[in-house]
């Protein structure tokens, strides 16, 4: 049995700032409506046999990929989580699902590694390098799908194939080249045997783990620790691995603590129409020109204005006499840059995160577990949020040492605890919760409730919070 394994993590910087932490690339929505991990989930499900997909992501992503899922799945079927409570990189994610895989469904068990933020728009062509891979990892390959290179890049790793040992489905690899400069990227392509590293694997559960025992017993080690003293939810359906040993695992790409050093490793190579979206201008290629070469997502108005790229969804952008820019719009934030220097964004999250801004970690909405909040306004000592809860959904029961809240309800019903009271509001009604109050809010309607919360107070930041009862394990 194929048991597929989605990889959904990463921050996406060089998509800021439409990709935040807490809000990354996977779940960006792409031009057609689906985001990249609603396609990897399908993309899953097509193939052959597939029964079972579980998915490895942040503990906080866990119920934002439950809705992403929910919105496209159409088919019956199991899926499972490893939930991380911070990331390791790719080893550990990987370990950790392996680990899990071989509990539930023994050494035998093939794991087909599908990273949630790339595209891949042949199908079919897809579904045949998975069918080569396995027969490949049945035989105790560690197998990797090496992507034909379509032009010189500088910005992957590269997959070299041993010309010497060749099979139906693949070569074996003779070594993995970190990104060359253009002369060297250049001479991989006319060489025919090199090919881009997608970061898609599969091999059998057992034989990952005996490899990473020899080569990666620092990443290893601790994540059999994390995954035999995490938590399991009472459907069996969800891991969260144990935070202090999960720590201990190395910080490494599965490339560095394994396949570069393993001699078992082999590569499928394919053409699948495969793309990492890694940056503004790959994201760009998926909406088509208009006649002065601008791509635009949004109301875009143009006079003399060429080769653009201008994602603006929810405002009137003009572009006057300017070209080959990246304009990204958000309610927060303002993305202007040049199409040469797209791969550079990333270097103005590591400003944010030095800078302690949080944008890099939230936008202005926020998705949590029960519904989301907006920032409207905030200043010194207050903040104004709008605020939405599902149907059937509440809050945890908490408290704040160093604000106050006042609720205003605009529509739907709420069911309000505050201090020793519990209440019914409807539209247009109202509570105060001071400080120290222990309160909750729950939605017993059918429709969202959404209301108006306006806080004040000496600190007004998410953390100060304390939760006595929480419906979503954040205690």
């Amino acid at each position: 049995m194929l048991y597929p394994v989605i990889i959904c993590g990463g921050a996406g910087s060089r998509l800021w700032p439409v990709s935040r932490e807490s809000h990354p690339k996977p779940f960006l929505p792409l031009p057609d409506g689906q985001n990249l991990l609603q396609k990897t989930l399908l993309r899953a499900l097509a193939l052959d046999g597939t029964l079972n997909v579980m998915t490895v992501t942040n503990r906080e992503l866990f119920f934002a990929t439950e809705d992403v899922y929910a919105a496209v799945s159409t088919q019956q079927c199991n899926l499972t989580y490893v939930l991380e409570p911070f990331g390791r990189n790719t080893a550990a994610a990987i370990a950790s699902a392996a680990v899990q895989l071989q509990q539930l469904y023994g050494p035998d068990a093939l794991m087909l590694v599908l990273p949630a933020d790339h595209l891949i728009q042949n199908e079919e062509a897809f579904a045949q390098a998975v069918a080569k891979a396995r027969n490949l990892a049945e035989n105790g390959w560690l197998v990797t799908f090496g992507i034909k290179p379509l032009y010189p890049e500088t910005g992957f790793g590269y997959i070299e194939a041993d010309r010497t040992q060749e099979w139906p489905e693949g070569f074996k690899v003779h070594r993995f080249v970190e990104k060359p400069d253009l002369v060297t990227a250049e001479s991989y392509c006319s060489a025919g045997n090199y090919y881009w590293n997608s970061g898609m694997f599969c091999f059998k559960v057992s034989r990952l783990l005996e490899e990473m025992a020899s080569h990666a017993p620092n990443v290893l080690t601790p994540v059999l620790a994390a995954v035999e003293t995490g938590r399991t939810n009472e459907s069996g359906r969800r891991l969260t691995l144990n935070a202090d040993a999960f720590s201990l695992a190395e910080d490494i790409s599965i490339d560095y603590a394994l396949m570069e050093r393993s001699a078992n490793v082999a590569t499928v190579p394919c053409d699948l129409g495969w793309s990492d979206i890694g940056s503004w201008n790959a994201m760009s290629e998926l909406t088509a020109p208009d006649a002065n070469g601008n791509r635009c997502i949004g109301e875009v108005l143009s006079h003399t204005a060429h080769n653009n790229f201008v994602h603006s969804p929810e405002r009137l952008t003009a572009l006057v006499g300017v070209n080959d820019l990246v304009i990204v719009d958000t309610p927060d934030a303002i993305l202007v840059a040049h199409k040469e220097h797209a791969q550079d964004v990333k270097s103005i999250v590591s400003q944010l995160k030095s800078n302690g801004h949080d944008a890099h970690i939230l936008h202005r909405t926020v998705h949590r577990p029960w519904g989301t909040y907006t920032t409207l306004e905030e200043g010194d000592r207050f903040k104004i949020k709008r605020i939405v809860v599902r149907p059937g959904a509440s809050l945890s029961l908490q408290m704040h040492h160093h604000r106050s809240e006042h609720w205003i309800v605009v529509s739907g019903v709420a069911k309000v605890v505050n201090g020793d009271n519990e209440l019914i509001l409807n539209s247009n009604e109202s509570t105060f919760i001071p400080a120290g109050n222990k309160h909750r809010l729950a939605n017993p309607g059918v429709i969202d409730l959404v209301l108006i919360e306006v806080q004040s107070g000496d600190y007004l930041g998410e953390d100060d919070i304390v939760r006595f009862e929480d419906n979503y394990g954040r205690l």
